[in-house]
């Protein structure tokens, strides 16, 4: 489905988008469930979540095309869907996949649908779906027949379609699906020149690398339930951080361990395979450490103050501890969505 509407407004102080206690129920199934999105304006924003977790049933009501069970929601700052004739002009979107007819052309495609628009100027229509074929990257198959594009040359087509005018907000529900690699940078490469140009750009996504790559601020949705959102930073920072310590002595270490208020995590210990600085995983550049690798969480110490690594490392050499590899390890994006959803993320196209 395909949304765009010329038009541009002022754009509005504070959030592209705000919902509170955002809900659709179907039947006594919660597809979504109050769900507070704050999208601040000239962000690229991902809306992150494995398949099935409310993403693109959101976006519906953000878009007016589903009606909210409860909650509230405002684009650019107008209530929705009260003002969604005002609003939907200055934004472009990409849901659920691109709609055009087979046997027409790319070029003839976009004319009908700036057509179908109540606002758009026939008179710079030509010129903008040049431009807007060109910008996706199409110029080259603007006059082939759409049976005859690829399912990545779709997608692209859809974004188009969304930029044949300028936008304050473009919504775009996992843009780079069936893109080659190619594809995919020049997708990012586009979302990154519109936000620079002050457009809001929201990318619904389950590709955790995507996002990564993309995006300055995220939320992460599971089974329908909003788990965690901000910029992109400071969830990366609100993971553990864990100390991965290498050491013959292992029942001497976890004495030192308990006594700074420091547990293993289960399972994180074990022999260490020979050039290695943990269980089961080579790694190049070890060295051949005889020993255990015990894990423990830092910033989960059971007493006040947060240990520092280097007190750690003081009293195990104390304690008369071979350390034979110690790192500290801050909790990877991928394992903090994990974390929060309890299902893993695809991290590659």
């Amino acid at each position: 489905m395909n949304i765009g509407r010329t038009g541009t407004g002022p754009v509005t102080a504070g959030l592209a988008i705000e919902t509170r206690g955002l809900s659709k129920h179907f039947g006594r199934q919660a597809a979504v469930d109050h769900v507070d999105l704050a999208v601040p304006h000239g962000t690229v924003f991902g809306f992150l979540g494995p398949n099935g977790s409310g993403k693109t049933t959101t976006i519906r009501m953000l878009l007016g095309l589903a009606a909210a069970s409860a909650g509230t929601v405002k684009l650019l700052g107008q209530e929705m869907p009260d003002r969604l004739h005002d609003v939907l002009p200055r934004v472009g979107a990409l849901v659920e996949g691109p709609a055009f007819y087979p046997f027409l052309s790319g070029a003839d495609n976009l004319h009908r649908l700036d057509a179908a628009g109540p606002h758009t100027v026939p008179a710079t229509r030509r010129a903008r779906v040049g431009r807007a074929l060109e910008r996706v990257g199409l110029e080259h198959a603007a006059g082939k027949r759409v049976h005859a594009y690829s399912l990545g040359m779709k997608q692209r087509l859809g974004i188009a379609n969304a930029l044949l005018s300028p936008r304050d907000l473009l919504v775009l529900d996992e843009p780079t699906n069936g893109l080659d690699p190619q594809g995919t940078r020049e997708v990012r490469n586009l979302v990154r020149s519109l936000a620079h140009e002050g457009t809001t750009v929201f990318v619904s996504s389950h590709l955790l690398a995507e996002v990564e790559q993309m995006c300055t601020h995220a939320a992460v949705m599971s089974a329908g339930k909003l788990v965690a959102q901000g910029p992109l930073a400071e969830l990366r920072q609100a993971g553990h951080t864990r100390l991965r310590l290498v050491t013959p002595d292992g029942g001497a270490a976890r004495q030192v361990l308990s006594r700074l208020g420091l547990s293993p995590e289960p399972g994180a210990s074990g022999p260490a395979l020979p050039g290695t600085g943990q269980p089961g995983q080579p790694e190049p550049g070890q060295g051949s450490p005889d020993g255990e690798t015990i894990v423990a969480a830092l910033d989960a110490a059971a007493q006040p103050p947060e240990v520092l690594p280097e007190d750690v490392v003081a009293h195990l050499v104390q304690a008369g501890v071979r350390v034979r590899g110690f790192a500290v390890e801050r909790e990877s994006l991928e394992e903090r969505f994990v974390a929060l959803t309890g299902e893993g993320f695809d991290v590659a196209q």
